[in-house]
């Protein structure tokens, strides 16, 4: 059933006790006067159709505490006793001083029918509705997109602990999986707690552990048909396949067939790295900067400081890279939509796909491009090669013209060797190849204007502002809460909500005759 806020105050009322208490300006002194307006009854009256059981958390309420949470990074149980105990979460939620918060799997309630709901993002949505009635993006045509690193929310599982985790979840969650891993997995005693007792500085010892959980994990799935299975038991089926082959190979001498397995010399692309929460990834920012957790992208309006479109994705895998994403969200900013704008990135989005996706959207690329390293220190760069794309050549720094293939390949060979010069171009006895990218002439031609003032100019005049962005964003709270993309993506759009809100404070948001407005 729908809650809804009393109207009359309360005697022990914190905001008409304490208000002129809390900071001017502040999201507790919006919220504790706007929040009714912000949040409204009829937002969220589709997750309670019926109209029996008991009362829900008003919206105004419940809109309030999830913006609050996020913004301060605080789990529910903090959440609850801040509601309780805290005098600026009371009147922001329009409490009284004497009452207590609901409990704290309240919120996880809440978390769970908004996001079976037709409209999960619905709170961020409402804050981005203040600043469309500002007016505030009007008429700015520059985008910044930058993503950062999250760490994840467990810990990070070595190979024989996710075989074993894999094994006992095959065992919950397919139907008769029980008997399926007493009957066809002997290798190990899946019902054991803690690590495995073997002497773990004896290789032989770690390698036969590594051989009996593969072959237990290969006879379990071989004793399912993966076609009869769905939800959970699929899942759970889809884990151990995955597990039981991502990081272990035949032993040396062996093809696998007779039972002797060790851990694979090689890292698997895209890594599985917990079984607790499958979605997580190791992460390379940096060379120098590595990380477990999920990557949080973003789309900055530089002059305000306004997040205007945001994904959480994997930290690995080309569908998740900066290019990809970055081109995804702003093709989706519905505060562009109909208009061009300058966008603006460092090298990490320079991909030939991000400036192909902008150029048939006619955005302008303010991109930092991809370096061009040359084959010999000091030598000739890819730039110093000329390319017909009409005449499908490309011709070298001595003048020598060679074809372009299908597969975007030139060669040059034995030509090299009598060429005066070689040493600055390649150390090859074949002679110099290259391979083009599809979109070479894109990034030739935006590797040409990156060298001109006025790009300089705009890009280290607007692009600051996302770096700053990105650290507002990741202030005391580079953790993410849940497991899986879809609740932490949940909870990045609660964030940048609760940051938007105090980002337009900051400008001046105020009610002026019943809409919103910049002082």
């Amino acid at each position: 059933m729908q809650g809804r806020e009393d109207a009359q105050r309360g005697y022990l009322d914190v905001e008409a006790l304490a208000g002129e208490l809390l900071v001017p300006g502040s999201v507790f002194a919006f919220l504790a006067k706007h929040r009714g307006r912000l949040f409204p009854d009829s937002m969220m009256e589709d997750l309670f159709p019926s109209r029996r059981g008991r009362p829900s958390v008003p919206a105004p309420v419940i809109g309030s505490v999830l913006v609050l949470q996020a913004l301060q990074g605080l789990s529910d149980r903090e959440t609850a006793e801040a509601l309780t105990f805290d005098l600026r979460w009371k009147a922001a939620c329009g409490y009284g001083l004497t009452d207590t918060a609901f409990h704290p799997s309240t919120l996880t309630y809440w978390r769970r029918r908004l996001a079976a709901s037709e409209n999960p993002h619905r709170i961020m949505e409402a804050i981005a509705e203040v600043v469309a009635e500002t007016g505030v993006l009007k008429g700015k045509r520059r985008r910044a997109v930058d993503s950062t690193v999250l760490d994840d929310a467990v810990a990070r599982q070595d190979t024989i602990t996710q075989l074993i985790a894999a094994v006992r979840r095959f065992g919950r969650d397919v139907p008769a999986g029980q008997d399926l891993v007493r009957t066809h997995a002997r290798g190990y005693d899946y019902t054991r707690t803690g690590k495995p007792d073997i002497a773990w500085d004896d290789q032989d010892a770690k390698d036969g552990l590594i051989s009996a959980l593969v072959t237990d994990a290969l006879a379990l799935l071989a004793a399912v048909d993966p076609d009869d299975l769905e939800g959970k038991a699929a899942d759970a089926y889809a884990l151990l396949a995955l597990v039981a082959g991502q990081d272990v190979e035949p032993a040396e001498d062996s093809d696998g067939t007779d039972g002797r397995w060790r851990i694979a010399r090689k890292v698997a692309p895209d890594r599985l790295i917990s079984t607790v929460d499958p979605d997580t990834r190791h992460a390379h920012k940096t060379q120098s900067r590595q990380q477990d957790g999920y990557k949080a992208h973003i789309v900055i309006e530089p002059d305000t400081g306004l997040i205007t479109a945001a994904e959480l994705t994997k930290a690995s895998g080309p569908e998740n890279s900066d290019g990809a994403v970055g081109a995804r969200l702003i093709g989706t900013d519905p505060t562009i939509a109909g208009i061009h704008v300058d966008v603006l990135a460092d090298s990490a989005y320079g991909s030939g796909e991000m400036l192909a996706a902008l150029a048939r959207t006619g955005h302008t690329p303010v991109i930092k491009p991809w370096p061009v390293r040359p084959a010999v220190e000091g030598g000739f760069t890819l730039d110093d090669f000329t390319v017909d794309e009409a005449a499908g050549t490309m011709t070298c720094p001595n003048g020598l013209t060679r074809k372009i293939t299908a597969k975007r390949r030139v060669t040059f060979g034995a030509a090299c060797n009598s060429c005066p010069f070689k040493a600055r171009c390649t150390t090859s006895a074949r002679g110099r190849k290259l391979v083009l990218h599809e979109h070479d002439a894109l990034q030739r031609e935006h590797r040409q204007r990156a060298t001109e003032p006025a790009f300089k100019d705009d890009y280290r005049t607007h692009r600051p502002m996302a770096e700053r962005s990105i650290a507002w964003l990741t202030r005391g709270n580079r953790r993410v809460p849940h497991r899986g993309i879809r609740p932490n993506n949940a909870w990045l759009q609660l964030r940048i909500a609760g940051l938007n809100l105090r980002r337009l404070l900051a400008l001046g948001l105020t009610a002026n005759e019943g809409s919103w407005a910049l002082g």
